[in-house]
């Protein structure tokens, strides 16, 4: 479905990205861990369109995205969720939503997508004519995930859903984001909490300093012996 092939990429003249290759096949759960400064956002960026390849290819089903503009792959199906969430703050919680539905262009089609993100996340249907500022900060994420889910995507990017959320919150995320996996929602995660996006997902690839060192089943990095000294600690 998604193949990134011998990516490099760079701003300015620092390169971030050496040669990544990963694939993602359709309904599959994918993990890219590693940690802070490995390139996990950069290579969303890529993926998105927001950063330009020096080098290597990214298709989607064959279609070749490394020209396209940032509102050509969201057309294909491609959305990410940012990194600290970007919601529009002073706006209320259903204009935040309705933001990621603007590919919509019937009332019904806009209708089915608020029911679909308001049965995964009640709380939200509940605070709709909330400012989004005032939502606790797992809120907030369950709001930024609500806001792609709008756009009906082939494959939603997660980059670092954790930062910020207390354990139990974090907890709550990823039981969502395991629902939507089996719902048959494609789902690429970027994620430094190494040992619980491999709990969740079906396989994973480890990214340092730009350069993807290692890939496999998710149990089996979990399982690995530099995994757990690098980034779990046990």
């Amino acid at each position: 479905m998604l193949k990134v092939e011998n990516v490099s990429a760079s701003y300015g003249e620092l390169i971030v990205l050496h040669d990544v290759s990963l694939e993602v096949k359709e309904g599959e759960f994918i993990s890219l861990v590693g940690a802070n400064g490995a390139g996990k956002t950069s290579l969303m960026k890529v993926i998105s369109g927001l950063l330009k390849l020096r080098a290597g290819k990214i298709t989607l089903d064959g279609i070749d995205l490394s020209a396209l503009a940032p509102h050509e792959v969201v057309k294909l199906g491609i959305i990410q969720v940012p990194e600290g969430r970007q919601l529009f703050s002073r706006m209320r919680v259903e204009e935040n939503i309705l933001l990621g539905g603007e590919i919509y262009h019937t009332p019904s089609e806009l209708n089915a997508s608020f029911e679909r993100v308001y049965r995964l996340f009640p709380i939200l249907e509940e605070r709709k004519k909330q400012i989004a500022g005032t939502l606790s900060g797992g809120e907030q994420q369950m709001l930024a995930i609500a806001r792609g889910l709008m756009a009906n995507p082939r494959i939603l990017l997660l980059d670092e859903p954790s930062i910020g959320l207390a354990p139990l919150l974090l907890a709550d995320v990823f039981k969502v984001l395991q629902r939507l996996n089996r719902e048959g929602v494609t789902i690429l995660l970027a994620e430094q909490n190494v040992r619980y996006s491999l709990m969740v997902s079906s396989r994973g690839y480890v990214l340092e300093r730009g350069h993807i060192i290692l890939s496999g089943e998710s149990k089996q990095l979990l399982n690995n012996e530099m995994i757990n000294e690098a980034f779990i600690g046990r």
